[in-house]
């Protein structure tokens, strides 16, 4: 797409790509000078001469830039404008089936060493890598437009924040990126100014010939996304979908910054950001780690069923957390959108969600409703006549398939979020009271359990699991492990990244770290129903846990941790039977001891390299279960 072609000019001769390649034609590039302008003009003629664009285009971030390229794409059928009646500002996009999610298994740690990428990680010799990517990118963007994106995660300039900037020959990605980080002259302007910024580049892989008729989603059968860790950059090939082209995002904001975060001392984290307000006013902040399906975007988009609380958002999917010079841990949420999970999002489960996609959302892979509006599984009890379904095909409950795709998603701007709190860009970030880790289990693990201290809540959080599938659960031996909710987004070897979380907390002041829990909402009962109502009933648990960490309540120790006195739970306005609640805390220490042995292979897994404090953690709960169970035979 040609935009401000009338102040073009042509590129360096010296970028051609070979005197038998046309010279990109350039729109006017932002009026900043110094070394770091000369670096980025530098470094975007390079990838220029590598992927042979036709156009290349300086991203301004402006809203008039912003329309031009949405109409662009509606005109070329690669979006679908939908009715404003019913949702302003909006759109649909439909990927090809083949490119639907993001590629796990084509995502590689280029780290010097092997054992820095560790066995969780796919990981590539850095200099075959180049060579291989070079390869592909030869002329990848032939007839597209390459887009210069420069963005920021968290405030532009913040003193948490970091920036970066993303080569793309994707409109779709651009408009993606502007809404889910700061993109725009100000963060070019700092990169003039000497800032450090990391380097991402972008190709769909489907370069035009002259006259070649182009698809209204372009990708390619071969895909990389590949990160280079020493010298923070990311190449990734093949896939338009948002988790592999949304560079910002999974890529940069944890695989990179977590190598950025053990380098400079802090944490980059896939979590959650809440603000708490109590009945008296008083606000807590909390961060939770949630591995999908477990309830993270509800938690961050809580309504309290107690009367008097109330919860403000500050991000739902990724945190970074530095320690301050007060003892404290301060959080950030640096993106400045969501990028969620339509199906199961609905009025039901998570109205603040409905009510946030009121208007300017990029929907991807949804279904099309006849009125203009679109659709999905579990957005509305009743499922409306004659959907077109995410592939564009006539649609009845009758199909055999789903209307949206499973992994269909919706792009849009925090702001939007009815419970957005006042603050949730301020620079410094917050201040955090409490952090969480949770997974989805059937079984063993309580509705919440509170660490005995730092050490423990690392363990904690080193062995969350859930239950691999639904006919699996209460399946102890099928467990998917997702220590942080981090296995497919950490940057280096997690055993190194346990040890770093213990170098944090040892940082902090004992009397100001945050406190850490564990939480499950998902425990059933024998009779195979859930025992806790969950959702904004969710509210009671972190009540609790603000209540146990102002000191209003007392703990019951446990072999695993320290329980709440069913009594001490806010149950008023709900009906959940005694009987319920002892099991939904009862523990069973020979299936915890099994629970051990599991984890005892885990960390096998890592060769020696799990901090010292951790196996420490693992032969004393091995201790406290042994003697507890010798107790209950006796």
């Amino acid at each position: 797409m040609e935009l401000n072609m009338a102040i073009a000019e042509t590129l360096n001769p010296s970028i051609a790509g070979g005197k038998n390649t046309p010279r990109p034609v350039v729109s006017a590039v932002p009026a900043y000078s110094g070394a770091g302008m000369d670096a980025l003009r530098a470094w975007v003629d390079e990838i220029a001469a590598l992927t042979k664009p036709a156009r290349i285009h300086w991203v301004d971030g402006s809203r008039a830039e912003n329309e031009t390229l949405l109409r662009g794409m509606v005109d070329e059928g690669r979006l679908i404008k939908l009715n404003p009646e019913w949702r302003p500002g909006s759109y649909l996009a439909r990927s090809h089936p083949g490119d639907v999610a993001r590629t796990e298994g084509r995502t590689f740690i280029a780290s010097e060493r092997e054992e820095d990428a560790g066995p969780t990680n796919n990981w590539a010799e850095p200099t075959a890598m180049r060579a291989e990517l070079e390869g592909v990118f030869d002329g990848s963007m032939r007839g597209r437009t390459m887009y210069v994106v420069p963005f920021s995660m968290g405030a532009v300039g913040g003193p948490l924040s970091h920036i970066g900037v993303q080569l793309t020959d994707s409109a779709y990605a651009v408009v993606s990126m502007s809404i889910m980080t700061r993109v725009g002259k100000d963060v070019t302007k700092l990169i003039a100014e000497g800032a450090d910024w990391v380097r991402t580049v972008h190709s769909v892989g489907a370069p035009l010939a002259p006259g070649e008729q182009d698809v209204p989603w372009p990708c390619s059968d071969t895909k990389y996304v590949v990160h280079f860790p020493e010298t923070l950059e990311v190449f990734s090939y093949g896939s338009g979908y948002g988790g592999n082209a949304i560079l910002a995002k999974k890529c940069f904001a944890l695989r990179i910054a977590s190598v950025i975060g053990r380098d400079q001392g802090w944490l980059a984290e896939h979590m959650l950001l809440i603000r708490v307000i109590d009945p008296k006013g008083k606000a807590y902040h909390v961060a939770a780690a949630f591995p999908s399906a477990c309830g993270k975007t509800n938690l961050a988009m809580l309504r309290p069923t107690i009367p008097g609380w109330h919860v403000e958002t500050l991000g739902d999917d990724i945190a970074w957390i530095r320690p301050g010079e007060d003892g404290r841990l301060w959080a950030i949420n640096p993106e400045a959108g969501f990028f969620g999970v339509a199906p199961g999002t609905g009025e039901s489960t998570n109205v603040t969600a409905i009510e946030t996609l009121w208007g300017n959302t990029i929907f991807t892979n949804v279904a099309l409703r006849p009125d203009g509006d679109v659709w999905w599984e579990g957005l509305t009890d009743e499922i409306p006549a004659n959907l077109t379904d995410w592939q564009g095909n006539p649609w009845t409950p009758q199909s055999g398939t789903p209307a949206a795709h499973p992994n269909s998603r919706f792009t849009v701007a925090a702001a939007q979020c009815p419970q957005i709190a006042e603050d949730w860009d301020a620079p410094q970030g917050v201040p955090l009271d409490v952090i969480l880790f949770g997974g989805r289990r059937a079984t063993n693990v309580p509705l919440v359990v509170e660490a005995t201290d730092w050490a423990h809540g690392v363990f904690l959080g080193s062995t969350i699991s859930s239950e691999r599938t639904a006919a699996a659960e209460g399946t102890l031996g099928e467990l998917r492990r997702d220590p942080f909710a981090m296995l497919p987004f950490c940057g280096y070897n997690m055993a190194d990244y346990f040890g770093h979380w213990l170098t944090v907390g040892g940082k902090l002041r004992h009397d100001l770290a945050p406190r850490i829990f564990q939480v499950n909402w998902f425990r059933r009962g024998a009779d195979g129903r859930f025992l806790w109502p969950g959702f904004g009933d969710n509210s009671r648990v972190i009540d609790w846990i603000i209540r146990r960490i102002s000191g209003e309540v007392e703990s019951i120790e446990s072999p695993i941790g320290r329980l709440p006195n069913t009594a001490d739970l806010n149950l008023e306005g709900i009906e959940v039977p005694q009987a319920d609640l002892d099991e939904l805390f009862s523990i069973d220490p020979t299936s915890w001891l099994h629970e051990a042995d599991l984890t005892e292979e885990f960390y096998a897994t890592f060769d020696g390299k799990v901090p010292a404090a951790l196996q420490a953690e693992l032969a004393s709960l091995r201790y406290r279960l042994t003697a507890a169970q010798a107790a209950a035979t006796n």
